[in-house]
Formats: C-alpha cells, structure tokens, sequence
C-alpha cells in the first residue's frame, strides 16, 4: 500500500484496534490505539516510513488493506487485541515482539483435585479458561482470595499427597481443606470448587456482602489496615469478575462439553415446556452504526447444530435512526410473510435477541401478518434471562445447563452473523468514499464506476482503456485521473 492512499477522514479519533493485511488477505499485523485515527496515520506519512527501522518498513510496504473496530475504552481494546493477536498469529506482531499475552484463569478438570491456576495460552486441553484479563495484579490477588476462601489447594502438584503437604507453605496458613491428606472426599472438594466457579461466572454479591462487613467491622475496631485489606479484595473482585468487567473483558469461558446437538434441543423442549421438539430453532439479531447502516441476521439451528445454508441477512428498509424495535418488527414479518407466502414450513422456535420490548415487538409483527401460533422468546445478554410470552417472570437457568448453552449458541451466532454482514458494508462505504475525492466524479459517475467494475479494488486494477470504454462518457483523460488518485 502507498503511504498517500490511507484517508485519515475514514477513520474515527476513538479507541479500538487496527488490523492490517497483505496482498494476499493475510492478516499480517494487529495493533491498537486510544486514537485510531492519528495511530494509523502515523504508519503511512513519508517522514515516518524515511526513518523507520527495517522492519517498520517491510511492514508498511506489506499493506494492502486495512480495517479497524471501534472499542469503548482502552481496557477493551487491550483484550480485542490479544485475542486478535491469538487467532491470526500475524507475522509482524511476531516478528516486532508485540505479542502481548494477558493472564487468564484455567481449571483443568483432569486433576483429581482441580484448583485455580494462572495461564498466557489458551489449549485445547479439556481444561475451563476465564479471561483473558488486563490487570494481572488485580486477577493474582482475587485468585489467592479465592483459593483461601474455598479452601482449594494452591500446590502444583496434579496428584498431591502426604509428601507435597511437607512442603506446603498452606498448612501454616490453614486455608486449604488439605485434599491431600484426606481431610475431604473428592466430593466435598467438588462442592468447594463449584462454589468458586459460581464466582468466577459471576455470582460475586454474596462475596462482596461478607467483604463490606468485615470491613465494616474492622474499621469500628479501628483496624484501618484490615480494613483497608478487605476494601482492596472487594474492588479486585468487583473490577475482574463484576458484571461490566465480564461484559468487557471476558471471552465466552469454554466449559466441559456439555450433551450437545438433540440432548440439548430436548432438554430445551423439556426446560420450556415446547408443544414439540425444536428441530428448527431461528435466531434474530440487529446491527447498526448510532442508527445509520441498520441491518439484522437470522441464523438457523437444525438439530442443536448450526444450519449455515439456511442463514439470512438484511438491509433494514422502513426503519430511520436507533430503533431496535422497530427493526426487529420489520425482519420479523418481513422473513415470515415470504415464509407464509411460499407456504414454506415455520421453525418449532423463535430466538429474538434482547428483552421484553424486542420480544414483544416481534410478536405483534407475527399478529399482523396472522402467522399461525409458535414458539418465540427472548434472551437479554447481561443476566442471560429468557423471556417467554405471558410470563411476568423472567427465566433463569443454571449456567451450565445445556438448554441455555444451546440458546446461548443461537443468541451468539445470530449476533456474530448481524455483526460481520455490518462491518462489511461499512468498510465497503469507506473504500467508495474513496471515489467521492476525485474532483470530477460525481455521484451518478461513482454509481457508474462501482456498477460496471464491482468494487474500488477493481477500479483500480483496470486500465484507463478499460474505465473509458465501459463508462461512457467518462473519456481518457478523466480515467486517467481516477486511476492516479486511487493508486496514490
């Protein structure tokens, strides 16, 4: 990529990550910023490139596309681009030893006795992973917190006995149940560690009230150290497993394999008392950019199982600005007035993405196109409650229930799928924008161009003879222009 094709304009001044790619698609270097725009920039002005090292400029010259995600803050995109980082493994993350890895938790259930251990690698070992985490101080602290208060061992031995106990610094402390010398059966171990992985999910109210007492406490003991301790495991343990920490940092935490594929669709249709079993369940999910670029996905699950032949995207037309309801009342009867229309068959249930309001919006859509009666749902992310019609309750299932796994797997295949279709057509407005700079080209010329070459990529791969003859009217010399302000 030359230096002077990178537009600054199409990039925004906020938090997020870069990713850059060579000629060939490869993901070849992933990095991230508190300000897009003037990182990005930085990498493709002269003087920068003139007095780069050699490997800044093979970099540089290597770029042949790039593209960005927006993040919230700098925490996000710390964790955005180390999983990045780990997915594609790019060359030049390697290469420059940018390759940051933050600590996650793991619990390796091959152990008779498992524990909680700090971890840089994600394998595929079986093993449940948490994280990964930004602040390694604040994930160590609450991970000693944890171990003493549940009295899981902290040894790292796989197979503790008698002889690891002698060298076990614990026995002084005593807040280990010492497994190792049978003072608890494996199952009574087992409670204790579920009771910390309830935590580690989550559930940290109860820990938190029993903090604030002690610390109450304390400081009417005017023990202000003690104090001051237990307000510092509250704030580490509200800043790694709180609810905003979890819905920033976390990855979805891999469990044991659950029974997957029809064991989980039945025992959904047992869990939601389903007239029939949900061979078909459809999933929807909107995407849009502070309401501009709306578009919304369905997914479709056969048999507990992804049925990718069967997914469908949409152009949201009718709805203008942020309107989550209005547009998933628009895909809703748009998708099933053809489904009526074609006398297709209806899935055995619906998953809307969301609450009550996304929930309902969905159901009055159904109404006015008398769509026989089914199944529909919702499920709102932050408490993973379901929401089912006529239920003032919502429902709450154990997070390791395979019913709720399965709609977590639709809710998030539905999200994924709403998330890519967007980015796609908002880096495909960046690069048309691209056209809207050459001075001479107007809109109906641009609409000409991308109609009879595709796409800007392929604009500039042609020649001005080829721009000339497929663009009428567009002669030579103009052609000629474009191209020289596309390759600059």
């Amino acid at each position: 990529m030359d230096v002077k094709e990178f537009v600054p304009s199409a990039v925004p001044p906020l938090p997020g990550v870069y990713v850059y790619r060579d000629r060939f698609g490869k993901v070849i270097y992933v990095g991230k910023a508190v300000n897009l725009r003037r990182r990005m920039s930085s990498y493709f002005q002269p003087a920068r490139v003139a007095r780069a090292d050699a490997k800044l400029r093979s970099l540089i010259h290597s770029i042949a596309d790039w593209s960005f995600e927006t993040v919230r803050n700098e925490e996000e995109a710390l964790i955005l681009e180390s999983r990045l980082i780990k997915e594609y493994a790019p060359y030049y993350n390697i290469l420059m030893r940018d390759d940051k890895r933050y600590l996650m938790l793991k619990i390796d259930f091959r152990e008779k006795f498992p524990t909680l251990r700090t971890a840089r690698l994600k394998k595929d070992d079986g093993a449940r992973y948490y994280g990964p985490f930004p602040h390694g101080n604040a994930l160590r602290s609450t991970m000693e917190y944890l171990l003493a208060r549940f009295g899981l061992r902290g040894c790292r031995d796989p197979e503790p006995d008698e002889n690891t106990r002698k060298h076990c610094m614990k026995r002084f402390l005593k807040d280990c149940c010492a497994p190792c010398t049978g003072n608890v059966s494996q199952e009574g171990y087992q409670e204790r560690l579920e009771a910390a992985i309830r935590v580690l999910d989550g559930d940290i109210a109860p820990l938190l009230d029993d903090l604030k007492e002690k610390m109450t406490a304390a400081a009417a003991a005017q023990q202000f150290e003690r104090a001051a301790h237990f307000r510092d495991v509250a704030a580490n343990l509200e800043a790694v497993f709180g609810r905003k920490a979890r819905a920033r940092a976390f990855e979805r935490a891999e469990l044991p394999r659950s029974p997957g594929g029809k064991e989980a669709a039945e025992a959904l249709q047992n869990t939601l008392k389903l007239p029939r079993y949900p061979e078909v369940i459809i999933g929807f999910d909107n995407s849009n950019l502070l309401g501009t670029m709306a578009v919304s996905s369905m997914v479709t699950f056969r048999d507990g199982k992804p049925d990718r032949d069967h997914y469908r995207r949409f152009r949201v037309r009718t709805v203008e600005g942020p309107n989550d309801f209005a547009t998933m009342s628009e895909v809703v009867q748009r998708h099933f007035s053809r489904l009526l229309e074609e006398k297709r068959p209806l899935p055995d249930l619906v998953l809307i993405d969301g609450g009550r309001g996304q929930l309902d919006a969905a159901i009055n859509a159904l109404t006015a196109i008398r769509c026989p009666a089914l199944p529909v749902i919702g499920l709102a992310e932050r408490e993973e409650e379901i929401y089912i019609p006529g239920r003032e309750k919502t429902l709450r299932l154990n997070r390791h229930d395979p019913a709720l796994r399965l709609l977590q797997a639709v809710r998030d295949e539905s999200h994924r799928f709403a998330i890519t279709y967007h980015r796609q057509l908002r880096l495909k407005r960046i690069e048309q924008s691209l056209l809207d700079d050459i001075p001479g080209i107007g809109t109906v010329r641009k609409q000409q161009l991308l109609r009879a070459f595709g796409s800007v990529k392929a604009i500039r791969q042609a020649t001005p003879e080829a721009l000339a003859e497929k663009v009428p009217g567009l002669g030579l010399a103009m052609a000629q222009r474009v191209l020289d302000a596309l390759g600059k």
